[in-house]
């Protein structure tokens, strides 16, 4: 991927073909996130909104059951989750965008909230950017 010869879908997809030996992913899944979802930043829910929007290039299926859960919005990358097969590019940079337009093309980002510099061009459309580190929340760097 450094050397340009394959992109993030491509490689992503290929690292995904081990769910193909996995019996039931959904049911992995959900065991997941019982035991994960504590990880979650307790910041977060102090201020989580109706109309939050989670937009991810983690494959949709990973996500879903939380999402449902904690009744929020998801745009991710489509995968198969029995086979890691990509069905579109991966959702990332340019193309979180492009899928937020897609979806909900007069969506205004009034707070938007990030772990990733690759999420800059999400950043730039919001009227607050934020990039987190662990607990520690400061302005994201849009240079």
């Amino acid at each position: 991927m450094l050397l340009g010869f394959a992109d993030k879908t491509r490689v992503k997809q290929r690292f995904y073909r081990y769910l193909r030996h996995v019996p039931d992913v959904a049911d992995e899944v959900e065991r997941f996130w019982l035991t994960h979802d504590k990880n979650l930043k307790d910041w977060y829910f102090a201020q989580k909104r109706e109309d939050d929007l989670i937009i991810s290039a983690s494959p949709e299926f990973l996500l879903v059951p939380l999402m449902k859960r904690l009744n929020l919005t998801l745009i991710a990358s489509r995968v198969v989750a029995e086979t890691g097969v990509y069905e579109g590019l991966n959702c990332h940079g340019e193309e979180k965008v492009r899928r937020m337009r897609e979806l909900y093309p007069e969506v205004q980002i009034d707070q938007f909230y990030s772990d990733s510099k690759s999420d800059t061009p999400l950043a730039r459309l919001a009227k607050e950017a934020i990039l987190v580190t662990g607990d520690r929340r400061a302005a994201f760097p849009l240079n």
